[in-house]
């Protein structure tokens, strides 16, 4: 795992800082390609397919765009308090089974729209609240679960957003072990 984080950040930036990419679909299509080269990836059988489920941005501020790439992860749009979700595409940075282009993406943003993306460690956290009302029961927080709390916070300042997202994860795992990295990051336009 650290390995492939090492190189994964090492190509993104030498996708973007060497070799000039600007379009985050061409840098993961780059990165993915490298990947594949430095571990020689083939597909065979029983051959370790690394990579990286990701979610790239490139938002340009003077005419207030964002353009995106989706390798596993979704990005989230909460515009006029109604949640759009940009599903992932099921492929990751690397070597996979199917090995096409990833899509551009790109969102005419306005005004108090809020973008959210993140890992999959909250929705993939092991949790829950049984009926005699104990917490660490050992059921997935799951996605629709995070799209409901997303929606449900939205309008509060992101500092607020971040302690309830904390609080509530902490309280959904209760004493079980932490399973993944967690990260959500929002962007208030």
């Amino acid at each position: 795992g650290a390995f492939m984080s090492v190189l994964n950040s090492r190509l993104l930036n030498n996708a973007i800082n060497e070799k000039k990419i600007e379009k985050p679909n061409e840098i993961f299509n780059y990165v993915r390609n490298e990947i594949i080269n430095s571990l020689k990836s083939k597909g065979e059988s029983g051959e370790q397919k690394d990579g990286m489920d990701a979610v790239l941005c490139a938002w340009d501020k003077k005419i207030n765009t964002l353009e995106f790439a989706c390798a596993n992860n979704s990005l989230y749009l909460i515009r006029n308090n109604e949640l759009i979700e940009h599903k992932g595409e099921k492929m990751c940075v690397g070597y996979c089974d199917e090995l096409k282009p990833f899509t551009h993406n790109k969102i005419n943003l306005q005004k108090y729209d809020l973008i959210y993306i993140s890992s999959d460690g909250f929705q993939d956290q092991f949790g829950g609240k049984s009926s005699n009302g104990k917490f660490g029961e050992g059921k997935k927080f799951g996605r629709k679960k995070l799209k409901e709390l997303l929606l449900s916070i939205n309008e509060k300042p992101m500092t607020e957003q971040k302690e309830i997202l904390d609080k509530t994860i902490e309280d959904w795992k209760g004493n079980l072990e932490q399973v993944d990295d967690i990260l959500i990051m929002g962007l208030r336009v």
